[in-house]
């Protein structure tokens, strides 16, 4: 039992540990997260739900067909089925019927119901897309969000490197007594302040890992390694992006919006369905049914063989019915104004997704050009404050400048570098959904 208990306990350290040691690609990511995500599966269920439906909208074109039986026993007077008599006896009697009934006019509402349910069958379909699409975007911008908080880790070790060269500088000149105490202890100072904003962005990439590792539903992970990728850390400075055009390549494929026009033209099949109770209905129906008593005796005073009254007994009759729909409290026309109603409110949330999805596309072409802007000042900003910081280093060595003013230097720098690195990564992630917008295949997502 321990010997079980230890296999189990060294699997599933193992099965963690492989986790934590996997290199992840962004693909990767969104790919095990679409797998693995409730939601999705949620919505997919959704979608289950409406295909059936739709099927069984088709099968209502079938007949319907029904057969019953029943055993009677009757006690004390009562009528015989058979001859309509009344008898004092105790006997039973025994029936049989089979019947269908087939619809061959109802003011077209089954066909109208079947091209609605197909309608609301594609629409969750595409339901399913956009849960995936909106997963993708949430795990790309933790992606990213490790990224920033990794490359902010990268620029705290630089300035710390530079802080703990510092200082041993300004030591080894303090102990020369070329330099005084309180230089030491600015050194000092500002390495400690460097330390404590390493372990801070450390906490936060920690917190950056969690939150991917929660989007994914990574279980049994505590831990996440992305892969280093030179086209990620590269940014590309998009041309001039055309709202109009960009507006109208995503207003063809956003699931969104499919979706709401496939509910549009499904609420325009419900009411087609919903005036079609206002005409007659026309239907066919036919039935066969025997009996066997135990009051049918021959002139002999026998009863007559199950056999022979199931022959004898048979009746059959086939018939059709037309029902003209006159009053039923004024229900009919009441549906079919709740169902135009419905049909209004479809429409007009299409307007909605499609109004949301301009001004989405407009917020994002508008970023799209205030990021250039403010990445191409950011990569000047850095390359000043590196020049900035690098001939304060060399005049602080020379003692024409005190600590203060260096470590104002290496700050402004350090500042520059992280404002550098955010910049560029919301580019990259502003592109990259207007890449997706555009139709490119950002995502491998079916």
């Amino acid at each position: 039992m321990r010997l079980k208990t230890y296999i189990t306990t060294l699997l599933l350290l193992v099965s963690i540990n492989g986790f934590s040691q996997e290199i992840w690609t962004l693909e990767e990511c969104v790919d095990y997260a679409i797998e693995h995500n409730l939601q999705v599966k949620n919505i997919s269920y959704n979608n289950d739900s409406s295909r059936e439906s739709y099927r069984q909208s088709i099968r209502d074109l079938l007949p319907s067909i029904n057969g019953s039986t029943d055993y009677t026993i009757r006690y004390g007077r009562s009528a015989d089925p058979n001859t309509n008599d009344y008898v004092n006896t105790e006997f039973f009697s025994n029936n049989y019927s089979l019947n269908a009934n087939l619809d061959l006019f109802r003011g077209f509402q089954k066909l109208n119901t079947i091209r609605a349910s197909k309608f609301i069958h594609k629409a969750t379909q595409e339901d399913i897309l956009q849960e995936k699409f909106l997963l993708a975007f949430r795990v790309m911008s933790a992606y990213y969000d490790i990224k920033f908080f990794e490359g902010l880790v990268a620029n705290s070790l630089e300035q710390l490197e530079i802080s703990q060269g510092n200082y041993d500088l300004v030591k080894k000149q303090v102990e020369l007594g070329l330099m005084a105490g309180a230089d030491l202890y600015e050194a000092e100072s500002n390495l400690l302040g460097d330390k404590l904003l390493l372990t801070q962005n450390q906490n936060q990439l920690a917190n950056a890992k969690l939150a991917l590792i929660q989007e994914m539903n990574l279980k049994g992970a505590s831990d996440i390694k992305l892969q280093e990728s030179l086209e990620e850390s590269k940014v590309s400075i998009h041309e001039d992006i055309s709202l109009d055009s960009l507006y109208q390549s995503a207003r063809g494929f956003v699931p969104l919006v499919k979706s709401q026009e496939y509910r549009v033209t499904a609420a325009k099949k419900e009411l087609q369905a919903s005036r079609g109770a206002l005409f007659p209905s026309l239907s066919l129906f036919a039935g066969y049914g025997t009996s066997y008593f135990e009051t049918n005796v021959d002139e002999n005073g026998n009863v007559i063989p199950f056999r022979t009254q199931f022959s004898d007994n048979t009746s059959k009759f086939v018939g059709a019915q037309l029902n003209i729909p006159i009053s039923n409290g004024w229900s009919n026309h009441s549906r079919v104004k709740q169902q135009k109603i419905a049909y209004m409110q479809a429409k007009n949330n299409l307007e909605i997704q499609e109004q949301e999805l301009f001004q989405l596309l407009q917020q994002l072409v508008q970023d799209n050009r205030a990021l250039v802007a403010e990445y191409q000042q950011s990569v000047k900003q850095v390359e000043s404050q590196h020049i900035a910081f690098t001939i304060a280093q060399k005049r602080y060595e020379k003692g024409l400048i005190n600590a203060l003013e260096l470590f104002q230097a290496k700050n402004l720098y350090g500042v520059a570098q992280n404002q550098n690195l955010q910049v560029g990564l919301k580019l990259k992630v502003n592109q990259s959904t207007i890449d997706f917008y555009n139709g490119l295949p950002i995502f491998n997502i079916n």
